[in-house]
């Protein structure tokens, strides 16, 4: 096998790029290090030290999926012009998201049910990604008139949605359960005009 010479940074988005693909469609467990190295065409020892160990290549690939969702709400919502427009955009792109031929579910919940203990890095960095799209509700839900616990449960009962509509369409299709997201979040968007 013949290797490219890149420079540290570019072999590290490189590695990111294959190891997205076969930690996604394949598993994390079921990924070795000798696989993602031949793939990428570079050595293991090349992996080690962009990454430290699998571990740290797992919070790379962890980091790179939630660094991927947020820039995707923002794609999402940069034309709502009210928080609960952007909340209805972000349900319509997910509904279109989860159409895509390669969608098994959301790749930090994959990578949550691989890695359950809470001392893993895995699971630290997939839950401070669910805990984001919580906060971000909450945010979009900021200026709406009604008491803060109600929209604190809004916006909590929003993300729910989110992932039950990422597990839902990873396992039963876009055109299963998955279909009921969008009418949901109108309810509970009405509900906080009650």
């Amino acid at each position: 096998m013949t290797r490219r010479h890149r420079p540290a940074d570019e072999t590290r988005e490189h590695v990111l790029e294959i190891t997205d693909r076969l930690f996604y469609n394949n598993g994390i467990h079921a990924t070795g290090i000798d696989q993602v190295a031949r793939e990428a065409e570079v050595a293991p020892t090349t992996l080690y030290r962009l990454f430290g160990s699998k571990d740290g290549l797992v919070a790379a690939y962890v980091e790179n999926a939630d660094q991927r969702t947020r820039a995707w709400f923002e794609r999402a919502t940069e034309d709502a012009e009210s928080g609960t427009d952007a909340i209805r955009a972000i349900f319509d792109a997910l509904g279109d998201n989860t159409r895509e031929d390669d969608f098994r579910g959301c790749a930090c919940q994959l990578a949550f049910a691989e890695y359950p203990d809470p001392d893993a890095l895995a699971h630290q960095l997939s839950a401070t990604a669910k805990q984001w799209v919580v906060d971000r509700f909450t945010l979009h839900l900021a200026s709406a008139d009604a008491p803060a616990d109600r929209k604190r449960a809004a916006a909590e009962s929003l993300a729910l949605l989110v992932e039950g509509t990422l597990a839902s369409a990873g396992t039963l299709g876009p055109d299963g359960p998955a279909r009921q997201a969008r009418p949901l979040a109108d309810l509970v968007l009405d509900s906080l005009e009650r």
